[in-house]
């Protein structure tokens, strides 16, 4: 028997009370620390509703699945060692993946501001994103620049 992984998946997650998304849940669940998961869920909600007060024309929901895609890499470098020296070789992403990625480069830019609440940096993380700006896009915008250098290695990805 294989390895089992032990993350649910959004259709066997239940969705968040306030706002009923499995996308929500599962950021929750990403953003929980030694499983305080209603000190996540706290900070989550205090964020959106900082979204919402700085943003009166669209649903803070909204703003944060804006984010999330704006965050989403379509390709990345995976190291390959092929005859004695490692590439950097471009692959594409699946979906899963992307979304872990989005959900990380989010949340560690968000803990990287350091001396603010973690609602308020999150908020403020969210909003840069929606726009297309702020440190998670810029990390994904940084992957994307890696792959298009390293794509003469392509071929090597089997």
């Amino acid at each position: 028997m294989g390895y089992k992984r032990w993350t649910k998946s959004l259709d066997q997650l239940k969705p968040d009370n306030r706002y009923k998304s499995a996308l929500v849940s599962k950021f929750i669940n990403s953003i929980m620390e030694d499983g305080k998961k209603s000190t996540a869920t706290r900070i989550f909600y205090d964020a959106l509703d900082i979204v919402a007060e700085r943003i009166k024309d669209r649903p803070p929901l909204e703003v944060f699945e804006e984010a999330i895609n704006r965050c989403k890499p379509n390709v990345e470098v995976r190291s390959k060692r092929v005859g004695g020296s490692n590439y950097q070789v471009p692959m594409s992403v699946n979906r899963k993946r992307q979304q872990s990625l989005a959900f990380r480069w989010i949340r560690e830019a968000a803990r990287a501001k350091k001396g603010r609440p973690m609602a308020d940096a999150l908020a403020t993380e969210f909003l840069d994103a929606a726009k297309g700006e702020g440190t998670a896009v810029t990390t994904k915008e940084n992957v994307h620049r890696m792959a298009e250098a390293n794509k003469a290695f392509a071929h090597f990805a089997w």
